[in-house]
């Protein structure tokens, strides 16, 4: 027998009423009586009737989740994060992939499905900060990533400069001096590759070390085959015709996990030790980095922060009636995690 919005006040020792702003997020409730109307909603394993609230607020209790690629193994797992954050105030989530599509971004962002969805959560990556600002108007949208909205939607981020900055400066303090970078995407509007150049860039110069662009490696996508191809590309010297101080990188920052397992493998491949010849750093804390030998170190995003940020975010602009909430912008923290591809816990030695 399925519980009710009464059970729930009766096993909470509050008023229905509350449950239901508890639920609906239509008015203030202390934290404490939150927290007590919640614990009885997971114990009684309470579902509201979405099509009843529908008729009653015009709300549905769906919201959509867009992501550029499913089966990214940082995307998953946020997605994942946020679908659970969503559970514990009784919305569904539906997901779609955009790949990256200029046109599947803006579609969504203007509202098309905007009679099923109460509000949407978009990771774009294709459309400038002048699209969006033009078409993140007709319902209620939370930008997770670089892409400024210009106000008029909220938005939640790392700091990928300074994520990057601390990234290069650990590879720096290890005593490396030759630091490539892999994963720069000049054939997209891709902020999150932009930034993270430009703090790996600011790390170099504060240390006297000039970058040199030959070590900046484009690819195509941030997958572990882009990542193999390029660091392939930087032993084999491929634009850079050698040099005075070694020819070779002896440390990589990498823009993400999965490119950053491409270049490990080809350092196994070729028979360079990490790290004593080559250290690597990656960016996502996936879990396939943690179970790699030797373990990667990596930018460590908070995740699940990320996730209830922005969906807190989301349920203040969907319940809020007129909509009068200014736009946040949200830097949520991060921190590197040291492991064994630059010496930390589990390096192994030769």
């Amino acid at each position: 027998m399925s519980s009710s919005l009464k059970d729930v006040a009766l096993r909470a020792g509050v008023s229905p009423r509350t449950v239901s702003n508890v639920v609906n997020g239509s008015a203030p409730v202390a934290e404490q009586t939150r927290l007590r109307v919640q614990r009885a909603i997971d114990e009684l394993g309470y579902r509201p009737n979405l099509a009843a609230r529908s008729l009653r607020a015009g709300r549905t209790g769906i919201i959509g989740l867009a992501i550029p690629e499913l089966h990214s193994p940082y995307f998953a797992e946020l997605a994942g994060l946020l679908v659970e954050e969503a559970q514990r105030r009784s919305w569904t989530v539906i997901i779609d992939q955009t790949l990256g599509d200029a046109e599947a971004e803006r579609r969504l962002l203007t509202g098309d499905g905007g009679r099923v969805m109460d509000g949407l959560v978009i990771s774009p990556w294709a459309l400038e900060a002048r699209d969006l600002t033009a078409t993140a108007r007709a319902l209620p949208v939370v930008l997770l990533g670089e892409r400024s909205p210009g106000g008029l939607a909220d938005r939640v981020a790392v700091d990928n400069v300074a994520a990057a900055d601390e990234a290069t400066t650990h590879l720096l303090e290890r005593g490396r001096r030759r630091v490539a970078a892999i994963g720069l995407q000049p054939h997209l509007e891709n902020g999150t590759a932009q930034q993270r150049a430009a703090g790996y860039r600011r790390a170099l110069r504060r240390a006297g070390v000039e970058p040199r662009p030959a070590w900046e490696r484009p690819v195509a996508a941030l997958h572990r085959s882009d990542g193999a191809r390029a660091m392939a590309e930087l032993l084999d010297g491929d634009g850079d015709g050698g040099g005075a101080d070694g020819g070779v990188p002896d440390a990589v920052f990498a823009f993400s996990d999965e490119l950053a397992l491409g270049a490990l493998h080809t350092a196994h491949a070729r028979g360079i030790r990490v790290p004593e010849d080559l250290a690597i750093v990656g960016f996502d804390d996936i879990e396939d980095g943690r179970f790699s030998h030797p373990g990667l170190t990596t930018v460590s995003p908070d995740k699940r922060q990320i996730a209830a940020r922005a969906l807190q975010c989301l349920a203040d602009r969907v319940y809020s009636p007129r909509n009068e909430l200014p736009a946040s912008d949200l830097t949520i923290p991060h921190r590197l995690v040291v492991r064994g591809s630059t010496g930390g816990p589990g390096a192994h030695a030769r």
